[in-house]
């Protein structure tokens, strides 16, 4: 039996299909709604229930609290319709125009960042190049209805080739695969852009990018925009990483630093080793953010990485003054099944 949802803020109705999730449904029909993960994992997809009931399955939603359970906070990316349903939640009106689509491509050149994490670039027919907003991502389509995310990591006025990020995951097929056998010109397809997290131009706040290991990717396609826009605002960059070697692009946002005097780049440490010889922060992300800006409240944050990082961002900036509305967060989440 298919359901209704009714869209409180916007008056917008869509159907959902039998077992389908709130945010497959909306995505199906164009209604663009905020997500990141799409695992429950990073809340960036967090909606009220006003009406009806949903369940998850034997999914759990892990970035809702007990609180806000109990206040009819759902995840609309692993929440499964009962009844039709009213809903409040955040329409993103940004990307609505950019059609998501499935084209071939030629891995160009694979090129070994560090002993875990690949650059790949990718090129789609000259005829069909993808137009995409700066911190987006595509997927790779697999056999057996199989798909794998990564952000782009170039800016949307050079996609001329798209550059991708790849962690290799332990025991991961397909990770396993590109760093170990797929040779150059390998014939692949994508479906993108998808995501909506992307860079907010309208705002004049200035901003803050925190980036844990391969989370440096869409933040690098922002950057790269911005500082080709020539924006007047201000941008501050947190990268954190275990070890120095994890910190594979180094170099770009030191040479950044150099090159634009309205950014700024601080590299943090969790896990340094000896060997690092490491004189710069140790720690936290998020601690060292609030440590140099501990009123946020005029600030626009960007937060990407791995979920916990994403998570803890948003607790402790809430609570130095940061406004939700303000918190745009793409979580990745990477696991054997899914690498």
């Amino acid at each position: 039996m298919s359901f209704v949802a009714h869209i409180e803020s916007s008056g917008r109705e869509m159907s959902i299909e039998p077992e389908e999730t709130i945010l497959a449904a909306a995505l199906r029909q164009g209604i663009a709604l905020p997500y990141g993960c799409r695992a429950g994992q990073c809340g960036a997809c967090k909606a009220t229930l006003l009406v009806g009931a949903v369940d998850y399955g034997h999914k759990s939603p892990t970035a809702l609290n007990p609180e806000e359970q109990k206040s009819g906070v759902i995840l609309p990316c692993l929440a499964v319709p009962r009844t039709d349903l009213d809903l409040q939640v955040r329409e993103v009106k940004k990307n609505q125009d950019i059609p998501i689509r499935i084209l071939p491509c030629r891995v160009v050149k694979k090129e070994f960042l560090a002993p875990d994490v690949l650059r790949l670039f990718i090129k789609v027919p000259e005829s069909d190049r993808l137009s995409f907003l700066p911190g987006q991502y595509i997927e790779f389509l697999l056999s057996n209805n199989r798909h794998r995310s990564f952000s782009l990591a170039n800016s949307p006025r050079n996609n001329e080739l798209l550059e991708l990020h790849v962690r290799h995951v332990p025991g991961g097929s397909f990770t396993s695969w590109l760093f170990q056998e797929m040779p150059e010109n390998s014939l692949l397809r994508i479906q993108g852009p998808l995501g909506s997290f992307s860079f907010q131009e309208k705002s004049t706040r200035p901003v803050i990018l925190i980036a844990g290991g391969t989370g440096f990717s869409p933040v690098k396609s922002i950057l790269e925009y911005a500082f080709a826009e020539k924006t007047s605002r201000s941008f501050h960059l947190y990268w954190g990483a275990r070890t120095r070697r994890d910190l594979y692009l180094d170099e770009l946002p030191r040479f950044w630093e150099q090159h634009y005097p309205y950014f700024r780049y601080t590299p943090v440490l969790s896990r340094p080793t000896a060997e690092d010889g490491w004189e710069g922060r140790v720690g936290r992300v998020p601690t060292m953010v609030v440590a140099d800006y501990p009123d946020l409240s005029r600030y626009e944050v960007y937060a990407c990485g791995p979920p916990p990082m994403v998570a803890t961002g948003l607790e402790t900036f809430i609570a130095h003054g940061l406004s939700r509305d303000h918190y745009h967060a793409d979580a990745f989440e990477y696991s054997k099944k899914d690498g």
